[in-house]
């Protein structure tokens, strides 16, 4: 059964930074197109992708974070990281990793990120 653990959330006060991990399970992790979606906690919020961080070592990020998130992978470690830095209030949300490859596709539980005064 393969799993992603996410951790590293927590509560933070705006402009202060986190660092998420997420280890996977899985045996040979470094041909997985890894990434990190958000979802915040209101009535009617979809899952929105943050960042992408690929076998290849292309990484990408949305908009609304680029140039406050840094991810980074250390295949060895079957870990993923998401260095997030300048929070806002609306990066308020629950931080999930995705693993896909070849059609096979995995989500962790996610960790709950709060940034508040």
């Amino acid at each position: 059964q393969v799993q992603l653990v996410e951790s590293g959330g927590g509560l933070v006060q705006p402009g202060g930074s986190l660092r998420l991990s997420c280890e996977g399970s899985m045996i040979f992790f470094s041909i997985y197109d890894m990434s990190w979606y958000r979802q915040a906690q209101a009535p009617g919020k979809q899952r929105e992708w943050v960042a992408s961080l690929g076998r290849s070592g292309t990484i990408n990020y949305a908009d609304s974070v680029k140039g406050r998130y840094t991810a980074s992978r250390d295949n060895a470690k079957k870990t993923v990281y998401l260095q997030m830095n300048n929070l806002k209030p609306e990066d308020t949300a629950v931080y999930y990793c995705n693993g896909w490859a070849g059609g096979m596709n995995y989500w962790g539980k996610g960790t709950l990120v709060t940034v508040s005064s």
